[in-house]
């Protein structure tokens, strides 16, 4: 196991890497002139040469690149050029709320599909017709469109909750959990019907294996057998789904906070993205990234332990 976990860690560095390097060239590509649009369009030529300088863009890309690296491997993300706020503080200060929406959502998305999986693999019928439904809406209909129409049915509607606005849990559980309720539906409906179908296929094909009709010619009940069994059998796919629908997530949730006005990262994303404040976005795409190896380590550790076939592959 201590191989396997080692494996992984080396292989997420190398994946960090890789898009840190990506991320910085198409950054410093398509920046422009940033120096001017910090300092404004009426700012001189030298003022505008003297900033560039300040913040080292009159330097060459690998000498950007290395000062920053050399930086964010000692925990150093730099200052944001706008604010002057230090990255890593901007990212901390919000990186929880986003974490809280997409932890909901994973966690809605993963029961809703192993409950919809099995039940449709094992009745078949009107639930087998539902999750084929819910797959089709799931991937036609966007995230930010069921966001809007629930903030309009549930919010403004019936007024069980408020539209928009953020209550920290530490304030109180049950306002956190009603600011959170809505923008979690809405960013697990798509992954509830990629999962849910996953889990359908898995199950199915379990059922067909030749230690399934073993179990029951042995007199094990069938909810013991489809539980304990196929379901552990079934999970690995599910799993490696779940992972690449937690990318897209937070992808997700970076337009479903606008919608919901939640103070996470994602009002921080569009305002860096849009300013063209590279430390910022540079710091935001380390912690994305960092979130998402994490995640994808959490499953593998998962997978390993209800296969070990996984161990040794």
């Amino acid at each position: 196991m201590i191989g396997f976990v080692g494996r992984r860690l080396l292989s997420g560095v190398a994946l960090l890497l890789a898009i840190t390097t990506i991320a910085y060239l198409l950054l410093y590509l398509g920046g422009g002139d940033i120096a001017r649009r910090i300092l404004g369009e009426s700012a001189t030529e030298e003022n505008v040469a003297a900033r560039a300088a300040e913040l080292g863009l009159d330097r060459p890309l690998v000498a950007q690149y290395g000062s920053w690296l050399r930086g964010a491997v000692t925990g150093d993300l730099g200052t944001s050029w706008f604010t002057g706020q230090p990255v890593a503080e901007a990212i901390t200060s919000r990186v929880a709320v986003t974490l809280s929406l997409v932890s909901g959502a994973v966690l809605l998305t993963a029961v809703l599909s192993v409950v919809l999986g099995v039940v449709a693999a094992t009745r078949g019928g009107w639930a087998g017709r539902l999750v084929q439904v819910l797959s089709v809406v799931g991937f036609a209909v966007p995230n930010f469109l069921v966001a809007v129409v629930l903030v309009l049915v549930f919010a403004l509607g019936l007024g069980l909750v408020n539209p928009t606005g953020f209550v920290p849990l530490r304030t109180s559980v049950a306002g956190w959990a009603a600011s959170v309720v809505l923008p979690v539906v809405a960013l697990s409906l798509a992954g509830v019907a990629s999962v849910s179908q996953q889990v359908r296929g898995a199950v199915l094909d379990a059922l067909r294996e030749d230690y399934v009709r073993t179990l029951r010619s042995r007199g094990l009940p069938e909810r013991r057998v489809v539980l304990e069994h196929v379901l552990r059998n079934a999970s690995g796919p599910a799993l490696a789904v779940l992972a690449v629908q937690f990318v897209g997530l937070l992808g997700g949730a970076v337009i479903v906070e606008q919608v919901f006005a939640i103070p996470g990262l994602g009002q921080v994303a569009v305002q860096a993205t849009t300013q063209g404040d590279i430390p910022l976005v540079m710091g935001l795409v380390v912690a994305t990234a960092l979130i998402v190896i994490v995640f994808n380590l959490l499953v593998d550790l998962l997978q390993g332990w209800l296969n070990p076939k996984v161990r040794l592959s």
